[in-house]
């Protein structure tokens, strides 16, 4: 990248997941930026850029993970103190986009909150949006400013290649992971089933179908998100029920609460794997893979930089993995 990039690309982070900002810095050889992010004793939120940013190219790294409100005002207070100090564009990369689940009116009287989300962003001054797996690609189009969505689906796939898993089904847990899940079908060359759920609540769900053969198998369940894992350990409980052999989940954002902790170390999930788009400290009785998407965020921030298409970023066979 040498020093015409270092002078004009800066990127800064909000506490939310700082051990990914300083990754993504290591990836492109440059380093993070100095800011203060901090609170006052009544709960406000305080941010000082500590280095001059007039005509810079700025990349704001936050994931909006709990606590999110206060991570997406850390957020919108950065890019708010960019704009200020005269920012030339101002990128907003959020590896995990909260409230993404609310993405429509399912109900009377209900908010559309992803809207309002990306409403507030540009309201802030952010000039454009990368971000990673959306919960539901329509969000791109809230947004009446550039957003570049990728997928974790190019570095899970580099891991389970290397596990070389035979006799391998994917599985999706709910018909809505449908497209994902063949999308890795057809990179590993397996099979191909799913399950379907009925949601009884917020934290709990039933699984009562399985549509495609399991019995024997390797199963490889995929999913985008999951927060309480009930729909992954219903449908792992499931798939041994009926005949499932081991049973990985590949999660793009492992946004754990304290019950998702408890029902996967309950569960017949053998391995988890996931990204480091949501920061959380090390977890006993859970076997989770943790891979980085770093390189990834740190290419794209070169392309964006160098007006370079991204595209190839998520490609693969001449397909899409999404």
């Amino acid at each position: 990248m040498g020093q015409v990039f270092v002078a004009f690309v800066k990127i800064f982070s909000g506490n939310s997941n700082r051990p990914l900002a300083e990754a993504i810095c290591r990836s492109l050889g440059i380093p993070l930026g100095n800011c203060l992010v901090s609170q006052f004793p009544d709960g406000e939120t305080f941010v000082k850029i500590d280095e001059n940013v007039r005509g810079v190219d700025t990349f704001v790294v936050q994931s909006t993970s709990p606590p999110t409100n206060h991570n997406l005002m850390e957020l919108f207070i950065m890019i708010d103190a960019l704009r200020r100090a005269s920012a030339t564009r101002i990128t907003a990369v959020i590896p995990f986009y909260g409230y993404a689940r609310q993405d429509r009116k399912d109900q009377p009287r209900v908010p559309i909150t992803a809207k309002l989300v990306a409403n507030l962003l540009v309201a802030a001054g952010a000039h454009r949006v990368l971000t990673m797996d959306l919960h539901a690609q329509q969000i791109q189009g809230f947004f009446d400013i550039p957003v570049d969505h990728l997928y974790a689906a190019p570095v899970m796939f580099d891991y389970l290649r290397a596990k070389k898993l035979s006799n391998l089904v994917v599985v999706s847990p709910d018909v809505g992971g449908l497209k994902m899940a063949h999308a890795y079908a057809q990179v590993l060359e397996a099979g191909l089933a799913i399950v379907a759920k009925r949601r009884k609540s917020a934290s709990e769900v039933e699984h009562d179908t399985v549509i495609g053969e399991v019995r024997g198998k390797n199963v490889l369940m995929v999913d985008d998100l999951t927060e309480t894992a009930g729909t992954l350990t219903s449908a792992a409980e499931l798939l041994r029920r009926r005949g499932a052999r081991r049973i990985l989940a590949c999660v793009s954002h492992a946004v754990l609460s304290d019950l998702a902790i408890e029902r996967l170390r309950k569960s017949c999930i053998d391995e988890l794997i996931t990204t480091d788009t949501v920061a959380r400290p090390p977890i006993k009785g859970v076997n989770i893979t943790t891979l980085s998407v770093a390189g990834l965020l740190g290419e794209a921030i070169r392309r964006i930089h160098t007006n370079s298409s991204v595209t190839s970023l998520f490609q693969f066979k001449g397909g899409r993995t999404g």
